[in-house]
Order: C-alpha cells, then structure tokens, then sequence
C-alpha cells in the first residue's frame, strides 16, 4: 500500500501540518478520538505524530501494518515500545534539539531561583513581611554542577553555565561525551564533588528511581537537586527525607513522579501522597507543571525538527 496519509493524534504548532503538506502528505486529524476509533483507522496510514496521549505498544503497533515512521513532537520516546516499533521496521523521530534551550534557559531560572530564595522571599513580603536575614542566599560562584544526562539539554545547560565561575562536571553512559563546557567523569567523582546536581536524563529501566536514598547519601556535599528530566528518575519520598535533613539544600522540580502519562496533571488520586503535600508547602521546593521546555518558541522548533527528521526519510 503506497500511502502518505498521515495522523495527527496530539495537537502541535501549525507549522508542522504546513511543512508536512509541503512535503506531499495529507494529514488528519485525531485529536479528540477516542483509542478504539484509532486503532480502527490505522491502517490507512503512513505516519503517525504524538505527544503523550496514548501509549504506543505492541497491540497498537499491530493495528498499523503500513506505518513508517512515529513522530513524537518531544524529547523522548519512553511512550512507545521502541524494539517493537524498530522490529516492524518503523522509524522513530523525536525532535530534543527543537526544545533544548528552553530547557537550558528553564534549568538555570530554577536554580537561580532556588539559591536565592526568591519564591519564599516573595511570598513573604506579600504576607506584609520585609525579611532580609531569613532570605539571605547563596551565589552561584564557585560551586561545582554535576551534571547527569550529557545530550542534547544536558549540553544546553553547561552552556549557559559559563560566565559563572563554576566546575561543570558532567556523567553519561555514553563516552567522549564532553565539551569545551563540561568535564566527563565517573559517577563517584561527580557525586564527590557536585554542590548542585541537574539530571537530564531519558527514562529508561536504569534511570528509573535512580536518585534514590542511597544515590543522596553518597552526595559527599550537601546540594541542589534540579529535574527537568523525567519525574520517575527521583524518588519522592527519599528526597523528601534529604531536604527534611537538609542534605538537599533545595529542589526545583519541572517534572514529578505523579505526572499522568500524558503530563497533564499531577493531582490524579483522591488521596494526595504524604510526600508530594511535603513538596507543596515546602520553601526550599520550587516546582513548575512539566514546561521546561513548552515555550513559545520551542513550540515552533520542535515543529520545525520534525518535518525536517520526516524530510530526510525515504518514503
């Protein structure tokens, strides 16, 4: 069957049906549909463009027997059953470079955020307070950033780190992996001299739970613990434990293991966990509803990526 039909199952920029239609497809449109509509339709296709909505696996798969490529309009693929797809002889697009800086730019606002207090410091003065000792903050000069997860928004965050003064240290299970803004090393040496720790990092069997009590307790410093990765690299309840004992010193948190696999909200169970009713009322906490890279212009990079990546297939 020669098709270049393609369905759109999450809303995107409009440049990415432009650029597609330029490029001799038909799209379609499925936003609203439910699963079972879906499956019914994925034979008529070539192509398949997502976000998150649905989770892409073997039975979904088997329902598109002409499908060539699955677009995900993001930075990772943990929704789709990868070996599968790749079995089928489906080609995989995501689109991390279309979203990178935002999260660079987003990882260095939280941070900065973070150690100088400026949430809390905030929301004092709206209480009719003027607290200057109580917000007192640290600087950024001197201290050593480890981070963890050296791709695409790992890279984006060094680079925005010069001019700080700082040793950026960075660990990934790939070598060769560093830069003129960063220094690879071991795993134990990061965590031997890190004061702050940024994890960019996909989601993966080895990365789930990775920062866990254990992973804190061989931090030799104190530190700041950013995540704008994946929620479920972390696990909530022992990093509570490490900021009620002030080993954390602070967490700015993008992303939450509580996260709905669609990302769209946090508060999906009738009884809130002990540990995420810690993280909402604590001052050394700063959260942000999983936007660390979604903004306006990153909405239209990753547009752009894909239709670029889709470009350069041999369909």
């Amino acid at each position: 069957m020669n098709t270049k039909e393609i369905l759109h199952i999450d809303e995107n920029h409009p440049a990415l049906m432009e650029g597609l239609e330029a490029l001799g497809f038909t799209n379609h449109i499925a936003y609203s549909l439910p699963l079972d509509e879906i499956l019914k339709q994925l034979p008529n296709f070539c192509g398949l463009v997502i976000r998150s909505r649905f989770p892409i696996d073997r039975h979904f798969i088997d329902h598109a027997p002409n499908l060539k490529f699955i677009a995900r309009v993001g930075a990772g693929l943990e929704n789709i059953d990868i070996t599968y797809a790749r079995a089928k002889n489906i080609a995989l697009l995501a689109a991390p470079e279309g979203n990178r800086n935002a999260v660079g730019e987003h990882t260095l606002g939280m941070l900065l955020s973070l150690m100088n207090k400026l949430r809390p410091a905030h929301q004092s003065i709206q209480g009719g307070n003027w607290l200057r000792e109580a917000h007192r903050g640290w600087e950024l000069q001197g201290k050593t950033v480890g981070i963890i997860g050296y791709g695409n928004t790992g890279k984006s965050f060094a680079k925005k780190l010069q001019g700080f003064e700082v040793e950026v240290l960075c660990y990934d299970i790939l070598p060769d992996k560093d830069d003129q803004y960063a220094q690879q090393v071991s795993l134990e040496i990061l965590q031997q001299k890190a004061h702050i720790l940024s994890l960019h990092i996909p989601q993966t069997e080895k990365t789930l739970g990775m920062v866990n009590q254990s992973f804190i307790n061989e931090m030799k410093n104190p530190f700041w613990l950013l995540n704008t990765a994946r929620g479920k690299a972390v696990v909530t309840e022992d990093l509570v434990e490490g900021l009620k004992t002030k080993k954390i010193l602070g967490a700015g948190l993008d992303v939450l293991a509580y996260e709905s696999s669609s990302f769209h909200s946090i508060f999906n169970s009738q009884k809130r966990p002990e540990a995420l009713s810690y993280l909402l009322q604590s001052d050394q906490v700063l959260l942000s509803p999983h936007v660390g890279g979604w903004t306006f212009e990153s909405h239209l990079k990753l547009a752009q990526t894909i239709v670029e990546k889709v470009a350069f297939l041999a369909l």
